[in-house]
């Protein structure tokens, strides 16, 4: 998990400061960089603003058709970022650059805060909402001062999540030819086969990420957020939007329209143009896809469970310590992922370059915190009374773990294969840089057809990814809340 974190470190000492120093301080990078910038100042704050608005409208007011909009605002995620700019750059060709970027990104992305922020909206206890009315507070003030401060948490870790997909997303940018660090990268490298270029580009983006991880946990601050007690036993009670109600309709729909309808009526439009060519490589690319997303997510689950169980058994000092490393090495873009991990296997193991082996160990590093979290969570969950219990009946410790704990921990082993999985069918960076010759899965044919502006070509694989993404959508959205929906 540290290769990716080794191989910035080590490039900073290997290509040397003074070699290094003309490679990032040069206009071209100067251009990589204010895009950049501008796409995380610019970006994030627009998911924050339609998550948490999104969130509110449909969670605490008395918007007509709450359930609908709850659900169709988290429906983008059922589309890879990729798949939605193509759908945007075919519905209009013109688009392009930062304005482009941030349509795109923006529309793919606000349900990474929407989620968190409908779940502790949904958690929060309506008496302060009610006891701040009764002081004279009006709606939206009780928003900005009750409500919005206790979204802390949620709205900085979306936006952390948010910015790392800005960071790391290529392919998205690449079709509507907008310029970031990792466009950059993926170029430098395809013209130069992780040359010096490339990997000076990298290292400065992996000082991006050390420097938003950074700022995340300076806002994050020491406040706590927890209830104490039970909280009000009644439901909140719906604030009425009175005039503003056709004016909340009207921005939730057009947003549910421009994130989910255009890109999928773009798919469909292309679709039925297709011919029986396009569906000739399909079986071979679900074949692939299916089981390297497989061994993707075995591999993620083996790796993280002893982690997970000592951080949900033994919690303590050292457990975080492990546990650390795993959240810093997938939090850099799958490009640095993929670039640490041709340059180890080209210089201490040149029989794994280009295996699926080196694929499935770039799934594992980038999509394992999405294990960690579930099987974390389900192991603290099982009270340990039970294998006491069944130890207590003649069961040694290995039989009562297999009998008792194994089947209670299913659920939660299930949605972290279900998350990595997905995750790995969507994955197109480093799936480009390391799969092997020959290799077909969705994501790679997908773009293999679109970037060459074969967009019927493209359109039963784009389909085929979003109906695949839905079954993962539906189990974070459940789990998100609750198992609960009103």
């Amino acid at each position: 998990m540290l290769i990716p974190v080794g191989y910035v470190v080590a490039t900073v000492f290997e290509i040397g400061w003074d070699a290094l120093q003309p490679l990032i301080f040069r206009p071209r990078v100067g251009e990589l960089l204010l895009n950049t910038v501008l796409l995380l100042v610019l970006g994030v704050p627009a998911t924050i603003v339609l998550g948490v608005g999104g969130a509110w409208l449909v969670e605490r007011t008395d918007l007509p058709g709450r359930r609908f909009f709850a659900v169709l605002l988290v429906t983008p995620l059922a589309i890879p970022a990729f798949v939605s700019s193509y759908g945007w750059a075919s519905a209009i060709p013109s688009i392009h650059g930062l304005g482009g970027g941030l349509l795109v990104a923006t529309l793919a992305y606000f349900p990474l805060v929407y989620l968190p922020a409908l779940a502790t909206i949904r958690g929060l206890d309506p008496a302060l909402e009610e006891s701040a009315r009764a002081l004279g507070l009006g709606s939206w003030s009780v928003f900005a001062r009750v409500v919005l401060p206790q979204l802390r948490l949620a709205v900085l870790g979306g936006g952390l999540v948010v910015a790392l997909h800005l960071l790391a997303e290529y392919g998205a940018f690449a079709f509507i030819r907008f310029d970031t660090f990792t466009t950059a990268i993926v170029v430098a490298y395809q013209s130069t086969f992780a040359g010096s270029s490339a990997a000076a580009l990298g290292v400065v983006l992996a000082s991006l990420c050390l420097v938003l991880l950074v700022i995340e946990a300076a806002a994050r601050g020491r406040g706590r957020y927890a209830r104490v007690g039970s909280g009000s036993p009644h439901p909140p009670v719906p604030i009425a939007l009175g005039r503003a109600k056709p004016l909340a309709l009207a921005a939730l729909a057009a947003l549910g329209i421009a994130a989910t309808v255009v890109p999928l009526a773009s798919v469909l439009r292309w679709l039925a143009g297709s011919d029986a060519a396009a569906f000739a490589e399909m079986p071979s690319a679900i074949v692939q896809t299916v089981l390297l997303a497989i061994g993707g997510a075995i591999g993620a689950l083996l790796v993280a469970f002893p982690v997970a169980w000592l951080s949900g058994r033994y919690p303590g000092r050292t457990s975080r310590a492990l546990e650390a490393p795993y959240y810093v090495a997938s939090s850099l873009p799958a490009i640095i992922v993929a670039l640490a991990l041709v340059t180890v296997t080209l210089r201490l193991v040149p029989p794994l370059y280009q295996t699926v082996v080196t694929v499935m160990a770039a799934y594992v590093v980038i999509f394992l915190p999405r294990a960690l979290v579930s099987l974390r969570a389900g192991i603290a969950q099982v009270p340990e009374s039970l294998e006491e219990a069944a130890r207590s009946l003649g069961s040694s410790p290995v039989a009562a773990r297999l009998r008792v704990t194994a089947p209670l921990l299913a659920p939660a082993i299930a949605a972290g294969g279900a998350l990595v999985a997905l995750g790995a069918a969507n994955e197109l960076t480093a799936t480009l840089l390391l799969a092997p010759t020959g290799t077909r899965t969705l994501a790679t044919q997908f773009w293999s057809a679109a970037s060459s502006i074969d967009y019927t070509g493209a359109a039963p694989y784009a389909l085929l990814l979003i109906l695949l993404s839905i079954p993962a959508v539906v189990l974070m959205f459940t789990q998100t809340l609750g198992g609960r929906t009103r």
